[in-house]
Protein backbone atom coordinates (compact mmCIF):
# COMPACT_ATOMS: atom_id res chain seq x y z
CA UNK A 1 0.00 0.00 0.00
CA UNK A 2 2.31 2.36 1.00
CA UNK A 3 4.87 1.57 -1.95
CA UNK A 4 1.45 2.40 -4.37
CA UNK A 5 1.11 5.48 -2.73
CA UNK A 6 4.42 6.80 -3.21
CA UNK A 7 4.19 5.24 -7.22
CA UNK A 8 1.14 8.03 -7.06
CA UNK A 9 2.98 10.54 -5.51
CA UNK A 10 6.20 9.90 -8.12
CA UNK A 11 3.81 10.21 -11.12
CA UNK A 12 2.03 13.45 -9.91
CA UNK A 13 5.24 15.46 -9.43
CA UNK A 14 6.01 14.19 -12.83
CA UNK A 15 3.11 15.23 -14.05
CA UNK A 16 3.40 18.79 -12.63
CA UNK A 17 7.31 19.03 -14.00
CA UNK A 18 5.84 18.97 -17.27
CA UNK A 19 3.61 21.39 -16.94
CA UNK A 20 6.11 23.83 -14.93
CA UNK A 21 8.32 22.92 -17.69
CA UNK A 22 5.78 24.39 -20.55
CA UNK A 23 5.47 27.75 -18.42
CA UNK A 24 9.26 27.91 -18.11
CA UNK A 25 9.81 27.37 -22.08
CA UNK A 26 6.60 29.09 -23.11
CA UNK A 27 6.25 31.99 -20.90
CA UNK A 28 5.70 34.67 -22.83
CA UNK A 29 2.60 33.12 -24.52
CA UNK A 30 -1.03 33.56 -23.16
CA UNK A 31 -1.27 30.10 -21.57
CA UNK A 32 -4.39 28.36 -20.42
CA UNK A 33 -5.14 25.73 -18.30
CA UNK A 34 -5.98 23.50 -21.48
CA UNK A 35 -2.32 24.10 -22.67
CA UNK A 36 -0.96 22.93 -19.19
CA UNK A 37 -3.12 20.28 -18.40
CA UNK A 38 -2.30 18.84 -21.60
CA UNK A 39 1.48 18.71 -20.74
CA UNK A 40 0.49 16.53 -17.54
CA UNK A 41 -1.55 14.70 -19.83
CA UNK A 42 -4.68 15.30 -17.14
CA UNK A 43 -7.94 16.41 -17.36
CA UNK A 44 -8.01 19.96 -16.53
CA UNK A 45 -10.15 19.31 -13.46
CA UNK A 46 -8.01 16.80 -11.90
CA UNK A 47 -4.81 18.60 -12.85
CA UNK A 48 -5.53 21.90 -11.09
CA UNK A 49 -6.68 19.69 -7.72
CA UNK A 50 -2.76 17.81 -8.26
CA UNK A 51 -1.13 20.51 -8.99
CA UNK A 52 -2.53 22.63 -5.68
CA UNK A 53 -1.86 19.45 -3.65
CA UNK A 54 1.58 18.93 -5.18
CA UNK A 55 2.79 22.67 -4.83
CA UNK A 56 0.67 24.35 -2.14
CA UNK A 57 -0.73 26.91 -4.88
CA UNK A 58 -3.18 26.86 -7.86
CA UNK A 59 -1.10 26.65 -11.74
CA UNK A 60 -2.28 30.48 -12.32
CA UNK A 61 -0.23 31.99 -9.17
CA UNK A 62 2.73 29.68 -9.89
CA UNK A 63 2.91 30.74 -13.14
CA UNK A 64 2.31 34.36 -12.31
CA UNK A 65 5.22 34.35 -9.92
CA UNK A 66 7.41 32.52 -12.37
CA UNK A 67 6.70 35.65 -14.44
CA UNK A 68 7.85 37.93 -12.29
CA UNK A 69 11.02 35.45 -11.06
CA UNK A 70 12.17 36.29 -14.29
CA UNK A 71 11.47 39.76 -14.97
CA UNK A 72 13.24 40.09 -11.88
CA UNK A 73 16.08 38.16 -13.48
CA UNK A 74 16.10 40.42 -16.90
CA UNK A 75 15.98 43.46 -14.73
CA UNK A 76 19.70 43.33 -13.10
CA UNK A 77 21.34 40.60 -15.86
CA UNK A 78 19.81 42.54 -19.08
CA UNK A 79 19.47 46.09 -20.78
CA UNK A 80 16.14 45.50 -21.63
CA UNK A 81 13.71 47.79 -21.13
CA UNK A 82 10.80 47.08 -18.27
CA UNK A 83 8.21 47.52 -21.36
CA UNK A 84 10.44 44.60 -23.31
CA UNK A 85 10.43 42.92 -20.38
CA UNK A 86 6.93 42.55 -19.55
CA UNK A 87 6.12 41.55 -23.01
CA UNK A 88 9.15 38.53 -22.78
CA UNK A 89 7.31 37.52 -19.59
CA UNK A 90 4.15 37.57 -20.50
CA UNK A 91 2.18 40.71 -19.95
CA UNK A 92 -0.21 42.35 -22.84
CA UNK A 93 0.02 45.68 -20.29
CA UNK A 94 3.08 47.22 -19.08
CA UNK A 95 0.80 48.57 -16.45
CA UNK A 96 -0.51 45.82 -14.92
CA UNK A 97 3.04 44.71 -15.08
CA UNK A 98 4.57 46.88 -12.76
CA UNK A 99 1.63 47.38 -10.52
CA UNK A 100 1.64 43.46 -9.74
CA UNK A 101 5.46 43.62 -9.67
CA UNK A 102 5.59 46.51 -7.04
CA UNK A 103 3.14 44.30 -5.10
CA UNK A 104 5.11 41.60 -4.87
CA UNK A 105 8.44 42.72 -4.72
CA UNK A 106 7.79 45.56 -3.07
CA UNK A 107 9.17 48.38 -5.05
CA UNK A 108 8.69 49.12 -8.69
CA UNK A 109 10.93 47.58 -11.86
CA UNK A 110 12.49 50.77 -12.34
CA UNK A 111 13.67 51.23 -8.37
CA UNK A 112 14.93 47.21 -8.22
CA UNK A 113 17.00 47.57 -11.37
CA UNK A 114 18.05 50.77 -9.76
CA UNK A 115 19.08 49.29 -6.33
CA UNK A 116 20.76 45.80 -8.18
CA UNK A 117 17.92 43.50 -6.85
CA UNK A 118 18.37 45.78 -3.00
CA UNK A 119 15.68 46.90 -0.59
CA UNK A 120 16.88 49.32 1.82
CA UNK A 121 15.67 47.54 4.98
CA UNK A 122 13.62 44.91 5.70
CA UNK A 123 9.77 45.71 4.98
CA UNK A 124 7.37 44.95 7.75
CA UNK A 125 3.57 45.50 6.92
CA UNK A 126 3.27 48.67 9.12
CA UNK A 127 -0.80 48.36 8.61
CA UNK A 128 -0.63 44.76 10.35
CA UNK A 129 2.36 45.93 13.21
CA UNK A 130 -0.12 47.24 15.56
CA UNK A 131 -0.78 45.10 18.69
CA UNK A 132 0.06 44.72 22.41
CA UNK A 133 3.13 42.32 23.60
CA UNK A 134 2.17 38.83 24.59
CA UNK A 135 -1.27 38.62 22.34
CA UNK A 136 0.20 36.44 20.38
CA UNK A 137 3.56 34.36 20.39
CA UNK A 138 5.56 31.81 18.08
CA UNK A 139 8.88 30.57 18.94
CA UNK A 140 10.75 28.73 16.14
CA UNK A 141 14.36 27.09 15.62
CA UNK A 142 15.70 26.90 12.36
CA UNK A 143 17.59 23.54 11.12
CA UNK A 144 19.24 23.36 7.40
CA UNK A 145 19.42 20.43 6.47
CA UNK A 146 22.23 20.52 5.25
CA UNK A 147 24.54 22.92 7.21
CA UNK A 148 27.14 25.38 5.84
CA UNK A 149 29.13 27.87 7.71
CA UNK A 150 28.31 30.97 5.41
CA UNK A 151 24.10 30.51 5.22
CA UNK A 152 21.84 32.60 6.62
CA UNK A 153 17.97 31.91 7.11
CA UNK A 154 14.98 34.87 6.28
CA UNK A 155 12.35 33.59 8.45
CA UNK A 156 9.10 35.25 7.12
CA UNK A 157 5.67 35.39 8.18
CA UNK A 158 3.31 36.04 4.92
CA UNK A 159 -0.45 35.97 4.20
CA UNK A 160 0.18 33.18 1.17
CA UNK A 161 2.38 30.37 0.34
CA UNK A 162 4.88 32.47 -1.35
CA UNK A 163 7.08 35.04 0.16
CA UNK A 164 5.81 37.99 -1.78
CA UNK A 165 4.92 41.38 -0.72
CA UNK A 166 5.60 42.72 3.17
CA UNK A 167 5.69 40.18 5.92
CA UNK A 168 4.21 41.16 8.91
CA UNK A 169 7.39 39.75 11.00
CA UNK A 170 10.60 38.96 9.76
CA UNK A 171 14.18 38.08 10.89
CA UNK A 172 16.97 36.94 10.04
CA UNK A 173 18.86 33.52 11.45
CA UNK A 174 22.15 31.87 11.51
CA UNK A 175 21.34 27.56 11.14
CA UNK A 176 19.98 26.30 14.39
CA UNK A 177 19.17 29.54 15.70
CA UNK A 178 15.82 30.45 17.70
CA UNK A 179 13.41 33.40 17.40
CA UNK A 180 10.82 34.21 19.08
CA UNK A 181 7.69 36.44 17.18
CA UNK A 182 5.60 38.73 19.13
CA UNK A 183 2.52 40.27 19.39
CA UNK A 184 1.52 38.90 15.43
CA UNK A 185 -1.36 39.77 14.15
CA UNK A 186 -4.96 37.84 14.19
CA UNK A 187 -5.53 36.10 11.12
CA UNK A 188 -4.45 33.30 8.96
CA UNK A 189 -1.06 33.17 7.96
CA UNK A 190 2.28 30.96 6.73
CA UNK A 191 5.61 30.83 8.00
CA UNK A 192 8.01 30.62 5.30
CA UNK A 193 11.96 30.45 5.20
CA UNK A 194 14.54 30.70 2.72
CA UNK A 195 18.31 30.50 2.96
CA UNK A 196 21.00 32.71 1.28
CA UNK A 197 25.03 32.78 1.45
CA UNK A 198 26.42 35.31 3.56
CA UNK A 199 29.10 35.46 1.13
CA UNK A 200 30.31 39.35 0.59
CA UNK A 201 32.43 38.38 -2.48
CA UNK A 202 28.95 37.71 -4.26
CA UNK A 203 28.35 40.31 -6.69
CA UNK A 204 25.43 42.18 -6.47
CA UNK A 205 23.12 41.40 -9.47
CA UNK A 206 24.51 37.65 -10.42
CA UNK A 207 22.33 36.05 -12.36
CA UNK A 208 22.43 33.01 -11.24
CA UNK A 209 22.12 33.93 -7.64
CA UNK A 210 19.40 36.64 -7.30
CA UNK A 211 16.55 34.33 -6.65
CA UNK A 212 17.35 30.86 -5.85
CA UNK A 213 17.71 30.01 -2.55
CA UNK A 214 19.86 27.39 -1.11
CA UNK A 215 16.88 25.96 1.00
CA UNK A 216 13.06 26.74 1.89
CA UNK A 217 10.47 25.60 4.08
CA UNK A 218 7.40 26.34 4.40
CA UNK A 219 4.79 25.63 7.80
CA UNK A 220 1.08 26.20 7.64
CA UNK A 221 -1.57 27.76 7.90
CA UNK A 222 -1.41 29.38 11.25
CA UNK A 223 -4.68 30.33 12.67
CA UNK A 224 -3.77 32.83 15.48
CA UNK A 225 -6.30 34.62 17.36
CA UNK A 226 -5.41 37.08 20.32
CA UNK A 227 -3.37 34.86 23.35
CA UNK A 228 -2.45 32.43 20.57
CA UNK A 229 1.15 30.84 21.17
CA UNK A 230 2.81 28.45 19.21
CA UNK A 231 6.08 26.56 19.08
CA UNK A 232 7.85 24.83 16.26
CA UNK A 233 11.44 23.75 14.83
CA UNK A 234 11.75 23.89 10.77
CA UNK A 235 13.80 22.16 8.62
CA UNK A 236 14.86 23.47 5.64
CA UNK A 237 15.83 21.19 2.84
CA UNK A 238 17.06 22.24 -0.48
CA UNK A 239 15.19 23.87 -3.26
CA UNK A 240 13.23 21.92 -6.20
CA UNK A 241 11.57 22.98 -8.86
CA UNK A 242 8.17 22.18 -7.47
CA UNK A 243 8.97 24.81 -4.58
CA UNK A 244 6.60 28.06 -5.49
CA UNK A 245 9.22 30.97 -6.78
CA UNK A 246 10.49 32.95 -4.10
CA UNK A 247 9.28 37.09 -5.00
CA UNK A 248 11.15 38.43 -2.12
CA UNK A 249 14.97 39.03 -3.39
CA UNK A 250 17.17 37.18 -1.70
CA UNK A 251 19.46 39.70 -1.95
CA UNK A 252 17.84 41.30 0.37
CA UNK A 253 18.43 38.81 3.04
CA UNK A 254 21.62 38.85 2.26
CA UNK A 255 22.14 42.32 2.71
CA UNK A 256 20.19 42.01 5.90
CA UNK A 257 21.63 39.67 7.26
CA UNK A 258 25.50 41.24 7.20
CA UNK A 259 24.43 44.40 8.49
CA UNK A 260 23.10 42.27 11.29
CA UNK A 261 26.07 40.60 11.36
CA UNK A 262 28.17 43.47 11.72
CA UNK A 263 25.70 44.84 14.26
CA UNK A 264 26.28 42.00 16.54
CA UNK A 265 30.06 41.78 15.99
CA UNK A 266 30.38 45.39 16.98
CA UNK A 267 28.25 44.73 20.10
CA UNK A 268 30.19 42.08 21.27
CA UNK A 269 33.31 43.98 20.81
CA UNK A 270 31.67 46.36 22.91
CA UNK A 271 31.14 44.53 25.93
CA UNK A 272 34.32 43.14 26.13
CA UNK A 273 35.91 46.17 26.10
CA UNK A 274 33.63 47.08 28.81
CA UNK A 275 34.70 44.05 31.15
CA UNK A 276 38.26 44.81 29.76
Amino acid sequence: MKERAADVADASERAVLRAIAVMRERMGEQLTIDDLARAAMFSKFHFTRVFQRVTGISPGRFLSALRLQRAKLLLVSTAMSVADISTHVGYNSVGTFSSRFSRSVGMSPTTYRRRAGFAPAMPIDAATHRGRAGEATLSCRVRLAEPHDNAVVFLGIFPDRIPEGRPVRCAVLGDREQVRFDSIPAGTWFLLAQSAMADERTPPGEPDSVDRPVAVATYGPLHVHPGWSGSLDLLLRPSRLLDPPVLLALLDARRYARTELARMRLTQGALLDTVA
